[in-house]
């Protein structure tokens, strides 16, 4: 009944850079936290503690992890940060630090050469070999998410979203071996199916068409469930099989789909009430006074070593981490948390009948880098919640079979950022993004249409290959989510603008091959300059073109 869902994705940055924007995001999510949380669910494991979490993988991040460049850039990283510590030492004396920062050294010193020893070691260098060897003996189940994590309510192509979801659920097939049965929707963005138009400059989609929702694609690949905030939930209308004058609740599952299509698919809800405990930096766990700093960092390394004192401290008054004090503060409030949970599903079960559902979704990057105590806490919750007469974990897919939701619903156009809308990423400050993208996405449909697959030869296929792959980059909601916030927004414009760029370039390439068959020295080069920076979905790429021939 405790369904944990740990969104875990990052965008395309092998070979983008590396610090301050780049391969370190990756380096940092894997020591930080998809490592220690794969340490946790293999020693919850070897305890006869099912984990029974669920993970979304994006299939960007798949490619990365998986990526043969990957474990070199790992280790260097883990290399230089091991170093980094060991020069604070020196430095700290030199500048008259206070004498309990110099321990924190040897900490992190250690800490970053035991990362690599675990990723080496015990992990083989294959984190996405780990997660799938957990899956097969049923301790987690890992669903996917859209190829590289594109918008999909705000994608003007249908072939756009098919691509994104079809292709994911083929780049799940090959590194998991088995199909996916959920799905988790970028930014949990949510479309239904209506007359869509864009008010974006753009003539080509300026004239409203009938646009199929989300869940009828997702119906075409199998695909079960995925996930919505509970705004969305709370301004749902009722469409079959639902008992008059009850509100939803976010304690159950309900079927998703619309008024003109059979197609359904189910929805978790994130409980917002009880998420909130854990994520909010204000007012939830993380922000105890006894846990590492996310903000303070050192100069020279920056490595951090404070702890947060208190929310509000100016950084200069922040004082020396204390881990010991960190680590006891986190089975404190796993234990604290987990009465919170027995409270609101004993309330709920004394109410009705159904098996209640506490969905709870959090970025995967809480649990470590955000929160860096975070990986103990959520292992003394699963204890608690293994220990506990009334809780347990289930996976989305258990937890669906054991309520099996008949009830469907319509929910609204929606995603889980700011007031529940578009507008983090459709904004005044990404507009331009969108009129590029939609620029782009026409381009290539025109091509298409003017030269079907059918009659490409391998010259006019490969790089139609790298159209494709390019365009699904550039779609990639984080870019709009960087700049929006302002986080890395100079990075977030050169990436988005270098793939609609670089896609544009080979638009041109296809069409003067299509129509002179010339294709010179320095096509070839730019073409293999970007298979080899951006090489991914080869075989999900070949396999989409051949079912269109």
């Amino acid at each position: 009944m405790i369904t944990f869902v740990f969104h875990t994705h990052l965008p395309y940055v092998l070979h983008h850079g590396t610090w301050p924007h780049g391969s370190d995001w990756l380096c940092e999510a894997v020591a930080e936290c998809y490592l220690p949380l794969l340490d946790m669910c293999d020693r919850l494991q070897r305890e006869g503690i099912r984990p029974g979490i669920t993970f979304d993988i994006s299939p960007v991040l798949c490619e990365q992890l998986a990526h043969p460049d990957f474990p070199a850039v790992f280790e260097a990283y883990c290399t230089e940060h091991t170093a980094l510590a060991e020069g604070d030492a020196a430095t700290l004396r030199e500048n008259g630090a206070a004498e309990e920062m110099i321990p924190l050294t040897n900490y992190w010193s250690d800490w970053y050469a035991a990362r690599w020893k675990m990723f080496d070691e015990q992990y083989g260098r294959d984190i996405i070999g780990a997660l799938k060897r957990l899956q097969d003996i049923g301790a987690i189940e890992i669903m996917t998410c859209g190829l590289t994590h594109g918008y999909l309510a705000l994608l003007a192509e249908e072939a756009s979203i098919d691509m994104q979801i079809g292709l994911a659920v083929a780049s799940y097939e090959r590194h998991f071996g088995r199909r996916p049965r959920g799905i988790w929707l970028p930014e949990c963005a949510y479309r239904p199916a209506y007359a869509w138009r864009t008010l974006l400059p753009v003539s080509a989609y300026a004239v409203p068409r009938w646009r199929e929702g989300i869940e009828q694609v997702m119906s075409r690949y199998g695909l079960d469930y995925f996930v919505t905030d509970q705004g969305a939930l709370e301004n749902s209308h009722p469409i079959r099989n639902c008992p008059p004058n009850t509100e939803p609740s976010v304690f159950d599952l309900y079927r998703v789909g619309g008024e003109q299509h059979p197609e359904t698919a189910a929805v978790f809800t994130r409980n917002m009430t009880i998420a909130l405990q854990v994520w909010s930096g204000q007012t939830g766990y993380p922000g105890d006074p006894d846990y590492l700093d996310f903000h303070k960092k050192y100069y020279r390394s920056a490595l951090r070593s404070w702890r947060v004192t208190a929310n509000k401290a100016d950084m200069q008054f922040k004082q020396p981490y204390v881990p010991q004090w960190a680590e006891n503060r986190a089975r404190v409030h796993a234990s604290h948390y987990v009465d919170i949970l027995e409270v609101s599903v004993k309330h709920r079960m004394n109410l009705v009948v159904t098996p209640p559902t506490v969905c709870l979704p959090f970025d995967t990057e809480l649990f470590g880098h955000w929160w860096f105590e975070g990986p103990v806490f959520l292992e003394g919750v699963i204890r608690g919640i293994h220990a506990s007469d009334v809780l347990r974990t289930t996976t989305a897919t258990e937890q669906l079979q054991i309520v099996g939701p008949d009830r469907v619903i319509g929910l609204p156009e929606s995603s889980w950022g700011r007031n529940g809308t578009h507008e983090v990423w459709m904004n005044p400050e990404v507009q331009w993004t969108w009129e590029k993208e939609y620029h782009l996405e026409h381009r290539i449909r025109m091509l298409v249409e003017k030269s079907p697959p059918a009659m490409w030869d391998a010259t006019m296929r490969r790089i139609m290959i790298n159209v494709f792959r390019q365009l699904l980059l550039a779609q990639a909601s984080d870019w709009q989510f960087l700049i929006t916030t302002f986080s890395s927004k100079e990075y977030a414009e050169m990436r988005f603008h270098n793939h609609i760029s670089d896609a544009q370039h080979l638009c041109d390439m296809a069409e003067r091959y299509r129509s002179l068959q010339t294709f010179t020295k320095e096509d070839d080069d730019f073409v293999a300059t970007c298979e080899g920076r951006d090489g991914i979905f080869t075989s999900e790429l070949e396999g989409y073109l051949d079912r269109h021939v």
